[in-house]
């Protein structure tokens, strides 16, 4: 279902808030009070009905009630002055006095306007490429060939562009591309197949624009296996050429920085992202050789010295890995920094481990603003960005960054990653209740994510809900039965003591040893 009103559009099913088809920023709490009053617009409702409702019966300050009811006015234009939509009526409760529009959601129908994206940049998402070839086992390097191009138009500051995680969540069912760009947010779609035989590889790709369904140019691209970089130098120039043909080809130039001319070590490279977005413990290990392997076959391919780093930093973060060798991750992102200068996946990797394992914060912080200067639309740089503000104390850009990376990739599968950092970086703000929202919404995703289980603990230890702490105190003694402040504290390098204080006093309360 979606709500309409003024220029916003509350969205139920995607749990987004639009101005004018434009995300605004919203708390989850402050979203479900919003959404609460627009249901209920019909009467006036009570602080106990939002207490039971929103709350879910926890005890709650006036203050804090009266927070979220100003946060809910902001975010749709109002204040407590002039209440044009959201109204207080003394001794009685509040009453949405807006008029509403109700319109089928995704689950119920078909919208009928097209979001504009966030910019009025030409927004497009590139969708997987179906397999012709009859070996699922091409399906790594066609979906290899896709991430190039993914990468490869979104590091041209023209355009909008989806990330993969989101795009690929579209691989295998039936392409519409109407519903694709809704649910994306993108007006252009870009779509294709694959046929490898032997040596020779052949690409068909087709631009669609998908409000009205006209097919802005479709071609066929054919060479040998030695021709696959020119190939796919061919298709993002069409897409450019396109949409915006002012563009030179130097911009797309950029996007081979960091890049192979070895087929071997991009083969493995290949075959490492494949297992590396499969998000287990055993593929994290197989990428990790995999990319190491790349490696050897060409010393200075940059992108696998970062991905090498993340598998350390995301085996570290999930408990899958009981020990590091520090040094060779140190050689690893000394590696991905020095020879990835213009390589934003190498550099926003190694930026976050340099914080992570090393607690350089601002080196960390260089590199992964550098890897956003070069590609603004890396939502995993943003990611990173997220987590390595917090650990500085700088909140709020920390979730400004964390809002950017939800845009770029709003399907993200591993959505809780991001989740999971936004929720640390609202309790760095002080803000207990918000923070405890988005580590629950990242372990309903992942019930058993470490990250996300620590921002529970102190969160809700914090704003008094002890019984939820210590369920989440004994979730996260699966992973480390011997679970201590200290070894929580290792996980953030934070720069401010008082936010280190303010980590253990959480920690106490939840009844975590020291």
């Amino acid at each position: 279902m979606r709500y309409l009103f003024e220029d916003y559009v509350l969205d139920v099913d995607r749990r987004d808030l639009l101005r004018e088809l434009k995300p605004v920023a919203v708390e989850p709490q402050v979203f479900d009070l919003l959404l609460y009053l627009i249901q209920n617009r019909d009467h006036v409702v009570s602080r106990d009905d939002l207490l039971a409702s929103v709350w879910r019966g926890r005890v709650v300050t006036e203050s804090a009630l009266s927070t979220r009811i100003n946060a809910a006015r902001a975010v749709i234009g109002d204040n407590g002055e002039d209440q044009r939509l959201i109204k207080t009526l003394p001794r009685r409760g509040l009453r949405f006095i807006g008029a509403v529009r109700e319109e089928p959601g995704l689950a119920e129908g078909k919208s009928t306007e097209l979001p504009r994206g966030s910019s009025d940049k030409p927004s497009i998402a590139v969708l997987p490429f179906e397999n012709l070839s009859g070996d699922p086992e091409q399906d790594y390097f066609i979906d290899g060939i896709v991430e190039d191009i993914i990468t490869a138009l979104s590091r041209n500051r023209a355009f909008f562009v989806i990330a993969r995680a989101s795009s690929f969540t579209y691989k295998g069912k039936p392409v519409d591309t109407k519903q694709i760009a809704r649910e994306l947010g993108v007006r252009y779609v870009l779509e294709g197949s694959v046929r490898k035989s032997g040596s020779r590889v052949r690409v068909v790709g087709q631009l669609i624009e998908a409000g009205s369904g006209h097919h802005l140019w479709a071609e066929r691209f054919e060479g040998d296996m030695a021709d696959i970089f020119e190939l796919q130098d061919q298709i993002v120039l069409r897409v450019v050429g396109a949409l915006a043909p002012q563009l030179e080809k130097a911009e797309i130039n950029r996007a081979k920085q960091g890049a192979t001319g070895d087929l071997a070590a991009y083969d493995l490279y290949l075959r490492g992202l494949a297992h590396w977005n499969r998000w287990t413990k055993e593929d994290n290990g197989k990428a990790l050789q995999l990319f190491y392997a790349a490696i050897d076959k060409d010393r200075d391919y940059s992108t696998p010295y970062g991905l090498a780093v993340s598998c350390y930093l995301l085996g570290k973060a999930s408990g899958w890995l009981s020990s590091i060798d520090e040094e060779e991750v140190a050689r690893l992102v000394d590696r991905a920094a020095g020879i990835g200068l213009d390589d934003p996946v190498a550099l926003c990797w190694a930026g976050h481990a340099l914080a992570f394992f090393f607690k350089d914060v601002d080196r960390g912080l260089l590199l992964i603003d550098r890897a956003l200067e070069l590609d603004e639309n890396l939502a995993v740089a943003w990611q990173r960005s997220g987590w390595v503000r917090g650990y500085v104390g700088d909140s709020e850009r920390a979730i400004d960054s964390l809002n950017r990376a939800i845009r770029l990739d709003p399907l993200d599968p591993r959505m809780f990653l991001t989740q999971s950092a936004m929720g640390f970086a609202h309790f760095i703000a002080g803000r207990d209740e918000e923070a405890a929202d988005w580590a629950a919404m990242a372990l309903r995703v992942k019930p058993n994510w470490p990250p996300a289980l620590r921002v529970a603990i102190a969160s809700n230890a914090m704003r008094g809900d002890l019984h939820e702490a210590a369920r989440a105190v004994q979730l996260l003694r699966k992973v480390n039965p011997r679970l201590t402040i200290g070894w929580i504290c290792e996980f953030y390098p934070l720069r401010r003591d008082e936010d280190r204080q303010r980590l253990i006093v959480g920690m106490r309360r939840a009844g975590v040893p020291e």
